[in-house]
């Protein structure tokens, strides 16, 4: 069962530091075909690293659809905290692909395969304009050029992406969240007191890590064997978070909630509801606040905050064709 409330002009109705590959282990043999092993057939891909005008070295990959069949639009991937644009989103990126879409993504500088280091986040409005400059030449690439430009963002990403359009705001033709860091849930957080120190802390060491450590895999993944798959993922960053970069995550969030009016592109929110990573009510609030025309939220009951990974293939196969079905009649509607 999920809960999907829509608006539409005003009328509501249900509905490493090395830019280097490491040497990445062999995964487990899986006995079926299942949502992570059943990718479609004949995506064309493209790695590459691309440097940027802050001189680090940013790896970047695309999935395009098999020869012959249109491109509806372009849809630019923001990974969460620790993540990267591989992986897990391999298999989700070829499924949009599969629909017709043109899928980009990136690592963020010190994250998965990009370079600086590992976990780090000095600034995050840095990142942000990291991420404008990057898809900024994307959607001048001339196979998308004139086509509906998407951003989504996951976790971490959907924060990312936020800000994205709150400084871009004519630039994109739909934002798609997925559990975003709109705020992180309290019962992730150190006391109040402990973050105090952490901040003083974070002005003298700011790349210790020193974080308290929470393996987060248990709130990701409810489906068991996938959540075993993730020790596989070597290029993600699993470890203490360094003191600036939480730091800096805290002030993103306080600043995006401040913002929330200022929402203005055709959205949809997609969030589990049992997720105790971040916080489904924030992703309710921000649908109340946004002043988007055309919004769309979905709580998938039981979901944890892995909605598009670490469910059961069904629950993944319907939230994955939840964004297909809004990219699809939002590009008719452009169209």
């Amino acid at each position: 069962m999920e809960l999907s409330l829509t608006l539409r002009s005003q009328s509501q109705c249900l509905s490493f530091s090395s830019p280097f590959p490491r040497t990445i282990p062999i995964s487990p043999k899986l006995n079926k075909p299942t949502s992570l092993t059943n990718a479609p057939a004949g995506i064309r891909t493209e790695e590459w690293y691309e440097r940027n005008s802050r001189g680090l070295e940013i790896f970047c990959k695309s999935w395009m659809p098999e020869p012959g069949v249109p491109i509806k639009g372009a849809l630019c991937f923001c990974h969460g905290y620790g993540g990267t644009c591989t992986f897990f989103f391999e298999g989700i990126a070829k499924q949009f692909a599969a629909s017709g879409y043109g899928v980009y993504a990136m690592d963020f500088p010190g994250f998965g395969l990009s370079e600086g280091l590992h976990g780090y986040i000095p600034n995050f409005d840095d990142l942000v304009d990291d991420v404008i400059e990057q898809y900024t030449k994307i959607k001048a690439r001339p196979e998308v050029r004139e086509l509906p430009r998407f951003i989504m963002g996951q976790s971490m990403g959907g924060a990312i992406a936020l800000k994205v359009h709150l400084k871009e705001p004519s630039d994109w033709d739909g934002v798609i969240l997925v559990a975003p860091m709109c705020k992180i849930a309290d019962e992730m957080l150190p006391s109040t007191t402990t973050l105090k120190v952490l901040n003083l802390l974070s002005k003298v060491t700011p790349k210790a890590k020193l974080f308290p450590y929470k393996d987060l895999n248990e709130f990701i993944f409810r489906e068991p064997g996938k959540r075993k798959l993730a020790v596989y993922n070597v290029i993600s960053y699993d470890d203490k978070t360094r003191l600036k970069t939480g730091m800096e995550l805290l002030s993103a969030t306080q600043d995006i909630e401040s913002q929330l009016q200022k929402v203005s592109a055709p959205l949809l929110i997609l969030h589990g509801a049992e997720d105790k990573v971040t916080d489904p009510l924030v992703s309710q609030f921000l649908y109340e606040k946004a002043s988007s025309k055309d919004k769309t939220l979905k709580i998938y009951e039981e979901g944890y905050h892995g909605i598009m990974e670490g469910e059961p293939d069904d629950r993944i196969f319907a939230v994955h064709n939840d964004i297909i079905s809004w990219l699809d009649f939002r590009c008719l509607l452009i169209n």
